[in-house]
């Protein structure tokens, strides 16, 4: 089973979200990650969501999600002709002695830090889901506090629009 990122299309109105969310749980399939926003045109919200399926699955899932009388398109970014990206917060232990070794691991993976105290500092983060996961795992040692995923997001490159 593989992970596949899908773009949606969909009626900004009161539910959409519900009822997709609703064909999910009824038919068993789980979704790994999922972002909603609205679009450049308020009548229509942008969902992104990550399923891990195999090709038989995704295509039921596929054709599930488009009866779906609110869904206008349902698209895969895949990678290479798609641009995915995620932002991350997460918060480390750090003190005086470990403080400088963060910053210079964040540096590598162009991470920010957005808040400092007295036992902490804020990092992030935004890449591809690869990029983010090399990073945990390289300031894990020092102690992660907590962390907060967004999401996969993505755009299609090119000239190709979903809608």
């Amino acid at each position: 089973m593989e992970r596949h990122c899908l773009s949606l299309l969909v009626e900004n109105n009161f539910g959409v979200l519900a009822r997709i969310s609703g064909l999910f749980a009824r038919r068993g399939y789980n979704i790994d990650s999922l972002t909603v926003g609205t679009t450049e045109d308020e009548r229509f919200s942008r969902i992104t969501m990550v399923v891990t399926a195999d090709e038989q699955t995704l295509e039921q899932i596929k054709k599930q999600l488009n009866k779906l009388i609110n869904v206008i398109k349902v698209i895969e970014l895949k990678q290479g002709e798609a641009i995915r990206r995620e932002l991350v917060f997460v918060k480390v232990k750090a003190d005086d002695r470990t403080r400088t070794n963060i910053v210079e691991i964040s540096n590598l993976f162009r991470a920010s830090v957005v808040d400092v105290a007295k036992e902490s500092l804020v990092l992030e983060i935004t890449g591809t889901l690869s990029k983010v996961d090399a990073f945990l795992d390289m300031i894990e040692p020092y102690g992660i506090m907590e962390f907060v995923r967004s999401g996969v997001t993505g755009l299609q490159r090119g000239k190709h629009m979903i809608g």
